[in-house]
């Protein structure tokens, strides 16, 4: 399948200021595949080595100097290297912290070489390291699973991606087309982004087929738990990684895992989790200024599944259940919609940027507020609401615009795109006035694109 990633890729290798490159996500979300795609389409060929299969193939970068490492790769796999024309895959590499760090050494003094790692358990080892890290001397691509317009492309429905990132503000969308890509959102909360579910989704059409390979994704999830280290506890991480998918779209409280254990020893098993990129955290914000994260605050977050079709196996919900709701975005408590326009949301950056998402909170008795999302595209920051209906009750919203004294505010929905000026008052009696962008679900890929044409719109 296609994954958008590929070009970011292609541009890095042409750049004659590449670093080494590594790989991070969770376990299945492509990363050896996008090595190998980039490496089919232009390289002559790749010398693959992965350390969990052949953990000895270490002790071949002892030496440090790229000079004797590449002999011994070639002696290795049988393939020639040869700089410009041969991409070197470094898979699994957190299985061998030393070939990590040996990076720095591609970059010093063999820069023409092309050199990507990958691991899917990676964040560990850069967390707790015992060896110089390569700083400034690798760069970083980071993946999530396939976003709804990738699912799109490998479903045969490239002329709806194409009319996705076409689409301009104030431009009607003809109802059929709308009604059409309602129907693929539906189908990929239960597919998800997973790439092989997408690809057996795309080959078969069979969602009982993606409901297996899910279920194995979460199984392999599972039996990983054993190497996040010796201090780890595999019961307590089963406990969590089963109640994750059920907790999405509220404030985590520790109480919900178990009531009798620490939150200390609860509150490390979830940041494991989030280390394998398997949850991630959404911390409460200030959203004072940017950057966002300089205000969170470390003991309020909400949490993210790492995707919504795993979420929904998880939760035994199907495609009957969005079938057979007269609005989808009331599916679970709408816990799905938020899962869904958060996972994309979380990996809207640039693909060398951090994955990171706030939302913001106000607990005051009688006047407590919560915006699901709050994100900054350029110097702006916007608050953003996952709502039911053409309307839905947006007083949260109401609240971050006044207290915050914006003036633009962006919502979600099932419905039409909508952008209108509007006034409305609070309980407090005061007023405020904004501008209230509405979209559908399947425009979350094209948010920063339209939150600037809405810029200009006003301008």
């Amino acid at each position: 399948m296609e994954r958008f990633a590929i070009e970011y890729l292609r541009t890095w290798k042409e750049n004659p200021h590449r670093k080494p490159l590594v790989m991070r996500g969770a376990r299945q979300v492509g990363k050896s595949y996008l090595a190998r795609a980039l490496a089919r389409q232009h390289f002559a060929n790749i010398l693959e080595i992965n350390f969990e299969e052949t953990p000895d193939a270490a002790n071949l970068f002892a030496d440090k100097s790229p000079d004797k490492i590449v002999p011994r790769l070639e002696l290795q796999t049988g393939c020639r290297a040869v700089p410009g024309e041969t991409l070197i895959f470094l898979d699994e590499v957190q299985a061998a912290p030393e070939v990590f760090a040996s990076l720095r050494f591609f970059h010093e003094k063999m820069p023409d070489m092309h050199i990507i790692a990958a691991g899917s358990l990676l964040e560990f080892i850069l967390e707790n390291h015992d060896f110089s890290m390569p700083v400034g001397r690798i760069e970083y691509l980071h993946l999530g699973p396939a976003v709804f317009e990738e699912f799109l492309l490998a479903t045969s429905r490239s002329h709806l991606t194409e009319f996705i990132q076409q689409y301009q503000l104030g431009h009607e969308i003809p109802l059929p087309v709308h009604n059409r890509l309602m129907k693929a959102v539906r189908e990929f909360f239960v597919v998800g982004g997973m790439p092989e579910a997408v690809q057996v989704f795309a080959d078969t059409g069979s969602l009982l087929e993606c409901d297996r390979v899910k279920q194995s994704i979460l199984s392999t999830y599972g039996d990983d738990f054993s190497k996040y280290g010796r201090h780890a506890n595999t019961r307590r991480l089963q406990r969590i990684f089963q109640r994750l998918p059920h907790l999405v779209g509220g404030k985590f409280k520790y109480s919900h895992i178990n009531r009798d254990e620490p939150a200390r020893d609860i509150g490390q098993a979830l940041h494991l989790l989030c280390l394998a990129r398997i949850a991630n955290k959404i911390h409460h914000t200030a959203s004072n200024g940017i950057p966002l994260g300089a205000e969170i605050d470390e003991r309020k977050f909400k949490t993210l599944f790492l995707d919504v079709g795993l979420m929904n196996r998880a939760c035994g919900l199907s495609m009957l259940d969005f079938d057979k709701s007269p609005d989808i975005m009331l599916v679970n408590s709408g816990a799905v919609c938020e899962q869904f326009i958060g996972q994309h949301l979380l990996y809207s950056g640039e693909f060398f940027e951090e994955p990171q998402l706030y939302y913001w909170s106000r607990e005051k008795r009688q006047s407590s507020a919560e915006v699901d999302y709050t994100i900054s595209v350029g110097p702006r920051i916007i608050p953003v609401e996952v709502k039911a209906g053409k309307s839905g009750r947006l007083k949260s919203l109401h609240i971050f615009l006044k207290e915050k004294e914006r003036s633009f505010g962006l919502r979600f929905n099932a419905d039409q795109p909508s952008y209108l000026k509007t006034t409305d008052l609070l309980s407090t009696g005061d007023s405020v006035t904004y501008h209230l962008l509405s979209l559908p679900l399947y425009l979350v890929g094209q948010i920063r694109r339209l939150c600037r044409e809405q810029e200009a719109l006003r301008e």
